[in-house]
């Protein structure tokens, strides 16, 4: 499933990602997001395959057509994502060790 500008843009907005941000991390210009997201071009099928699933990655969950439409909701409620970032934060940094 493709997904729309608009879905884009609200899904960047309920996983609290900067457009800059979002670029940085998808590797593409801001400018092609912000076009997208506006309706004014659309980027290849490929460039979309990658907006949707750095959106997926955080935590974005794109609902198809199912007669009301589509759209986006997060795949986590906040309380849930709280509890991860918490969890994936626990270790402390990453060092090299001496296990092969």
């Amino acid at each position: 499933m493709s997904i729309t500008g608009p879905q884009c843009r609200a899904a960047r907005a309920l996983v609290e990602l900067s457009r800059e941000i979002f670029a940085g991390r998808c590797e593409l210009d801001a400018r092609v997001i912000e076009e997208f997201e506006r309706k004014i071009s659309t980027p290849s099928a490929a460039t979309v395959a990658i907006l949707r699933r750095v959106l997926e990655d955080a935590g974005a969950q794109f609902i198809p057509e199912n007669g009301g439409g589509v759209g986006v909701r997060l795949k986590f409620n906040r309380s849930e994502t709280r509890r991860l970032m918490n969890l994936e934060n626990e270790g402390g940094p990453a060092r090299n060790d001496d296990v092969p």
